[in-house]
């Protein structure tokens, strides 16, 4: 009985099944389609170039053992690759191309132009324009120069300003920026694009939160439309995927990222990612995308110190065209330390608030307002109000706190402030370390006993450690 195209292939994926994962075959093998058998030559149709280069470059042994296994030693196969037109009236074309005999990964050129798909309107793609041309999303008013750069996020910017300059030339590749909410992560991938888009302007830029490509990706598979969703990103020269702490779980969007960030990676493109925590904590998360994150430079961006939230404070009033007593804005800035963005909120109500009571602000009025008006922002002091307090009772430089000395007042005014932060904030004994010189949590434990210890022998300290108590108590009620 003489052997069809159909019985030929269907054989060759029960082979093939056994030996790659089930995602894999319903990606890759799945979409197949034989066409016709001639001569020990089969004739498989593909939906894309970008199809064709991935089956081989990643599964050409396995496919050409195949083919061999089930005709013989001199089988060859060959691929069809099937596009549609950009009108409804065009018919498909198709290009073939012979596999190599080689076994060599370089590939012969096919001249297959890119054509997004009619079923479903991209929302990145700008209507109306026969180029196609991407929307980058980026919000323009995010920028290098509106990013106030500090100790909790100078590495991070450096990377960024390096990435956005030579975007896929440096070692930075991915770029993985992780912090809690209202860090500024969205702020320094926005700044990096626009950056981009500023040196390069024959560049494909995209910023895309993970929620978003999650659900463009369902509305593809819905369509049968996985290759172009394939296909659009892969034109993509710098690609920014936001939050992908939300891709936990998602097993079939993690699949397809995993193939779209490997073509990316291979071909040159930046890639930047952000996350709410390092790669090496995100769970629900595969292993092989884990590892591809830890390819390039993963950097923090931490809570901001007393004179950064100043600056910031400072440059959101010069942008704005508003002047506000310095007592003000340091009130501010002591009492709203957990993110940038409520640090901003609150400075935002202050002024809301003093419009509409048509009064102006001072140190009593921001004290109400903030207090009634910003309800998200913690009642938990600040270690830097606690240093401040510290530094300023026992006439002590507060720089001279992070430095390695001997001196008993300096060394006294550390374990103090130390022992108050444990006390007064929910930090852990490892941030409360970083506050101090980037020392460990052992420090931190010994310099609260040393206190305890004085406190219980020296009547004079244990004075001055209620007063500050006192101090720092009135500032939080």
């Amino acid at each position: 009985m003489t052997k069809t195209a159909d019985d030929v292939w269907k054989t060759c994926l029960k082979i093939i099944k056994d030996n790659v994962n089930l995602q894999s075959y319903k990606t890759w093998f799945d979409p197949i389609k034989p066409v016709k058998l001639e001569k020990n030559v089969l004739t498989i149709q593909v939906p894309s170039q970008f199809f064709y280069e991935w089956l081989e470059e990643h599964y050409v042994t396995l496919l050409r053992k195949t083919i061999k296994r089930e005709l013989d030693k001199d089988a060859r196969l060959e691929y069809q690759i099937v596009m549609d037109g950009n009108s409804g009236n065009n018919a498909p074309y198709t290009v073939n191309i012979p596999t190599s005999n080689t076994g060599s990964n370089k590939n012969p050129e096919v001249l297959a132009p890119m054509v997004l798909g009619n079923q479903i309107k991209n929302p990145f793609v700008i209507p109306g324009l026969k180029k196609v041309q991407i929307d980058s999303q980026l919000n323009s008013n995010y920028t290098f120069e509106t990013f106030v750069e500090g100790d909790c996020n100078r590495l991070a910017r450096s990377a960024g300003f390096a990435v956005a300059n030579k975007p896929g030339g440096t070692s930075f590749n991915p770029l993985v920026v992780h912090g809690g909410v209202g860090l500024g992560k969205t702020h320094l991938l926005h700044a990096i694009g626009n950056q981009v888009k500023m040196n390069y302007v024959d560049k494909t830029v995209l910023y895309v939160p993970s929620e978003k490509f999650t659900n463009q990706f369902i509305d593809y598979l819905k369509n049968n439309a996985v290759n172009e969703f394939i296909h659009f990103y892969q034109m993509i020269d710098v690609l920014m995927v936001d939050d992908i702490q939300f891709f936990a779980n998602k097993d079939r969007t993690q699949d397809i990222f995993f193939h779209i960030f490997n073509h990316l990676h291979q071909s040159g493109k930046q890639i930047l990612l952000s996350s709410d925590r390092a790669p090496r904590d995100l769970e629900g998360m595969e292993e092989r995308l884990l590892s591809r994150f830890k390819m390039g430079l993963t950097t923090d961006l931490s809570i901001p110190d007393f004179e950064t939230r100043m600056a910031i404070l400072e440059k959101k009033m010069y942008s704005d065209g508003i002047e506000l007593p310095v007592e003000v804005v340091e009130f501010v800035a002591y009492n709203v330390s957990s993110n940038v963005r409520e640090l901003e909120g609150a400075l935002i109500s202050l002024l809301a608030q003093s419009s509409l009571n048509k009064k102006d602000v001072d140190l009593e009025t921001a004290k109400k307002i903030i207090k009634n008006f910003v309800k998200s922002i913690s009642r938990e002091v600040s270690i830097d109000f606690i240093q401040k307090s510290v530094c300023d009772y026992f006439s002590v430089p507060m720089d001279k706190l992070k430095e390695k000395t001997r001196k008993r007042a300096v060394v006294q005014a550390r374990q103090l402030s130390m022992y108050l932060a444990k006390s007064f904030t929910k930090s852990s004994l490892k941030v409360i370390g970083r506050y101090f010189g980037g020392r460990d949590h052992s420090t931190v434990i010994h310099s609260c006993q040393a206190v305890r210890d004085l406190m219980d022998t020296d009547k004079e300290f244990r004075e001055a450690v209620v007063d500050l108590e006192k101090k720092i108590q009135m500032s939080i009620t």
